[in-house]
């Protein structure tokens, strides 16, 4: 080479070797750090997910929303024939049709009935693998059957979350919009108003409010009456109270016409106004109970309403916590018939797959059947809330083990 590229290179050769002479110690570290983090390894998902197990999950998810879009476009059509008469009565958009009810119809069902649908999933393609002897073909291989249950599990992981984030998180928002559809466009009526209304908010602090009109957000008649060592303090009363629905912060309302009372032994004093801002620790929620109300509200509004009730003394709070927990159990509802899915469909019969799609349907039935026999064990009988929404994947889950052991080899 001419010298300009050779003295070009010697630069860079002799900067690379002072490069390396001052940067050695963080080679060392490197290679050190490199040692130390070997045992990461295990967080490779090559090796765990071969290509057999891409194979299954590929088949599962798109056998799982296969039949999701097929059911719900049968029951969309159902539910068009049978609300049609009333869409026309109350001359309901075809936007707010659209928009408004099925695009929170569909998550809504599809996540009900979720359980049926990877049930159904599961009986179909691994029906279909075992009648072309692929099952056969991989046990033959030396693949054992707990080794076979891996990308079912993995599917089950991803579906799980799926419906946990759905019904925690994004169907409540909607069930709101569905609801308040169905009110204005299927006569379904929504209470919106409730009478002589008593309410702990605090301890030792309690409000009444003669009427109340969630429409307005606002009550008539209003008293609080503030107590200690069970002796009155306090007692104010205003003509109306109105929520504000635009605040910052929550819990801040507005007192018309207002007068309050300071007792203190046997002298009294009285100071009365126009108009009052004032902090009560009380929603318009707390005021109005509608059939279906723990529906909309999200995992962490429920824990906080639950919570909230519970130190109010209320006990108007199992329908809360079945809904808490029974949004936990579902998830956790694909294992358990996925386990029961593939132990009755992997062996190969005669027949085909509609004795297992049966099967299928009847256990996914009495599962969801189950599930709410035992909802309703825990707000009409007493039954703790936590072991009622548990109580169908403990059946479930028997059946389960039963079917694994019974499985082929």
């Amino acid at each position: 080479m001419d010298y300009t590229k050779l003295r070009k290179f010697h630069k860079l050769f002799r900067l690379g070797k002072t490069m390396k002479d001052r940067f050695a110690w963080l080679i060392k570290f490197c290679k050190w750090l490199g040692i130390k983090l070997s045992f990461l390894g295990f967080l490779n998902l090559r090796r765990y997910i071969k290509r057999l197990d891409w194979y299954i999950i590929k088949k599962f998810i798109g056998t799982y929303f296969f039949s999701i879009i097929l059911i719900i476009s049968i029951s969309i059509v159902v539910d068009i024939n049978e609300n049609l008469a009333k869409f026309t009565e109350y001359h309901a958009p075809l936007k707010a049709i659209v928009f408004d009810y099925y695009a929170n119809f569909i998550p809504y069902f599809a996540n009900l009935f979720s359980a049926l649908f990877v049930f159904i999933a599961v009986i179909f393609f691994t029906s279909k693998l075992a009648g072309n002897s692929e099952v056969i073909a991989i046990l033959a291989a030396g693949v054992s059957f707990k080794r076979l249950m891996r990308p079912y599990m993995i599917s089950c992981v991803l579906i799980s979350m799926l419906n946990y984030y759905l019904s925690a998180y994004v169907i409540p928002h909607g069930n709101v919009v569905r609801q308040n559809f169905e009110s204005l466009y299927k006569n379904k009526k929504k209470i919106t108003s409730a009478d002589n209304v008593m309410l702990q908010i605090d301890k030792g602090v309690i409000v009444y409010i003669q009427h109340y009109d969630d429409r307005l957000k606002k009550g008539f008649g209003f008293s609080l009456d503030k107590f200690e060592n069970k002796k009155l303090v306090d007692h104010m009363t205003a003509m109306e109270i109105q929520y504000d629905t635009i605040s910052d912060s929550k819990y801040h309302w507005r007192m018309s016409n207002w007068k309050e009372r300071h007792l203190r032994g046997l002298r009294e004093h009285i100071t009365n106004g126009n108009q009052k801002d004032t902090t009560l620790y009380m929603e318009p929620t707390d005021l109005v109970y509608s059939k279906g109300q723990q529906e909309t509200f999200t995992s962490p509004q429920l824990k906080e309403y639950i919570s909230k009730q519970k130190n109010r003394g209320s006990g108007n709070v199992v329908q809360y916590e079945v809904e808490y927990h029974k949004r936990i159990a579902s998830s956790f509802a694909s294992f358990i018939l996925t386990i029961i899915g593939l132990s009755l469909s992997s062996r190969k019969r005669k027949g085909g797959m509609g004795m297992y799609l049966g099967v299928g349907l009847a256990l996914s039935f009495a599962y969801i059947m189950l599930q709410t026999v035992s909802s309703t064990f825990a707000i009409q009988a007493d039954a703790p809330p936590m072991l009622a929404a548990w109580i169908p994947n403990m059946i479930f889950a028997i059946i389960a083990l039963f079917c694994y052991k019974r499985a082929p080899r």
